[in-house]
């Protein structure tokens, strides 16, 4: 396994694959690489020739105030885990790699990123579509594989990837979790033995919406109550926003029909946590 922090060689490396005929799969990521990244890995070694992960901590996409500095970083553990994963090549640029001295270029949308997480984090999706597309252009893979945490994000890219004309396929992946249901999230190691304790209503929150639905329930603003309610009865949970859109274009719906989005976010202490479902 290559680890490689320049544009060029990075690009050197997968134009050679390619002319061999070999097929190339991007695994995007911020690096503090856990269970849910591994399985955006594994999915891609099967389904691929080659494996590509990046590993960039990208300051585009974090606000004033947000946590670019303390991140967690660490590429020895993140290239164990690539490594054992059968990843054939580590992008790991720095900052300056990526955008150099004075950029100017940015990539952004309209209507999708407006709401849930880009209601609150208003330059995130901006900085998201930046680094991706920069991605896209520097490795030329066939498929890009995403977890469906980031159900917004996931929506984003694809739409992305239909206007501006991107050849490579979105696949998205099921939100893997704890035994206790928590969705796995580089932002976990940062609760503390309680607040990790009490992070399980959000999955719990989810849960009861979806039996509600199960059960019958078409109203969104009912759904919404639903999860608020459980929500409030956890001490340390700040609710950011509880959500139900529709999955195509991310905009409120008032009836649970088509491709549905239910998604949160939840201050657990001072760590903001996201979850979702996705009814089809």
């Amino acid at each position: 396994m290559d680890i490689l922090g320049t544009v060029r060689e990075t690009r050197d490396k997968v134009k050679e694959w390619k002319a061999q005929g070999l097929s190339v799969a991007l695994v995007p990521t911020m690096g503090y690489l856990h269970e849910g990244h591994r399985s955006l890995m594994e999915r891609a070694r099967k389904e691929n020739d080659k494996v590509v992960v990046s590993i960039f901590v990208n300051p585009m996409q974090f606000g004033p105030n947000e946590d670019y500095e303390s991140y967690p970083r660490d590429l020895d553990r993140d290239a164990g885990i690539c490594r054992d994963a059968g990843v054939d090549l580590i992008f790991h640029p720095e900052v300056s790699e990526m955008y150099g001295d004075n950029f100017h270029s940015f990539v952004d949308m309209t209507v999708l990123p407006e709401k849930l997480c880009g209601a609150s984090r208003p330059i995130h999706f901006k900085g998201v579509q930046t680094v991706v597309s920069k991605l896209f252009h520097i490795i030329p893979a066939d498929r890009a594989y995403f977890g469906q945490k980031d159900a917004q994000q996931l929506a984003i890219i694809r739409r992305m990837v239909i206007d501006l004309n991107f050849d490579i396929e979105i696949i998205g992946c099921p939100i893997i979790r704890e035994e206790d249901g928590l969705a796995k999230s580089s932002r976990n190691t940062y609760l503390s033995k309680e607040e990790r304790k009490q992070a399980v209503i959000l999955n719990q929150s989810l849960e009861e919406a979806v039996k509600a639905i199960d059960a019958g329930e078409k109203e969104a603003a009912k759904v919404r109550e639903i999860i608020t309610d459980k929500l409030n009865t956890c001490p340390l949970a700040r609710i950011d926003y509880v959500e139900v859109v529709s999955f195509d274009n991310i905009q409120p719906i008032e009836e649970i029909e088509g491709s549905v989005l239910i998604a949160i976010a939840v201050y657990i202490g001072k760590t903001r946590l996201i979850d979702n479902r996705i009814i089809m």
